[in-house]
């Protein structure tokens, strides 16, 4: 079994996304500052500016977190990813259907190429992965939207098995360029046959 974590190192993409929102708050405070007596608006800027430092510092702990917990594993049997909740989904690669663009928790910077030959991007919230039928297994502190979300997933009559992906991409945006990539055309190399042709650059 073979683990791929991801890349800690920052892009402008991650370093945007995590500041952003600090920087939406400054003219909410400037908004506010102006309302307030001259004499207590320089202790208020101060504070202000903590504030936002201190924001900025929890997105960025909790991005460093997210990035230690989340691991993807391939073995001979088939595919796995944990992430920082603790959840674990499953996929054997008998049961895996197809590369797709998938939902995930963490942005991916990359473009794909579809069919029709037209680059999307990915999205804030997606990235490419694998989809199929397989086991997802939660801890029993996950928040209650996460159980909700798994209570939403299809299950196959049959195998009583759930409709899953696998966001390989949140780990490597470019995974099927590099050794995930030759993992899973070694087991199922039919799969690079589908009707998604991921880019061979990040957007």
């Amino acid at each position: 079994m073979e683990e791929f974590r991801m890349a800690r190192a920052f892009s402008v993409a991650t370093v945007v996304r995590l500041l952003l929102p600090s920087a939406l708050l400054i003219p909410v405070w400037l908004v506010f500052v102006a309302f307030i007596p001259d004499h207590h608006r320089s202790e208020l800027m101060i504070l202000a500016a903590g504030a936002t430092v201190a924001f900025a510092g929890v997105r960025l702990a909790r991005w460093r977190q997210m990035a230690a917990a989340t691991v993807a594993r391939l073995s001979p049997e088939g595919v796995e990813m944990e992430d920082w909740y603790g959840s674990r989904v499953r996929l054997a690669w008998r049961h895996v259907g197809r590369i797709d663009v998938v939902g995930s928790r963490i942005p991916s910077p990359r473009t794909i190429t579809k069919a029709d030959r037209i680059g999307v991007r990915t999205g804030a919230r997606q990235c490419i992965g694998l989809v199929g039928w397989g086991e997802y297994e939660t801890p029993h502190h996950v928040p209650n939207w996460l159980l909700a979300h798994r209570a939403r997933l299809p299950i196959d009559p049959a195998s009583g098995l759930q409709r899953i992906s696998i966001p390989l991409g949140v780990v490597d945006p470019l995974w099927e360029h590099g050794p995930m990539g030759d993992q899973v055309r070694q087991h199922r190399p039919d799969l690079f046959q589908s009707t998604v042709a991921p880019s061979t650059h990040p957007a």
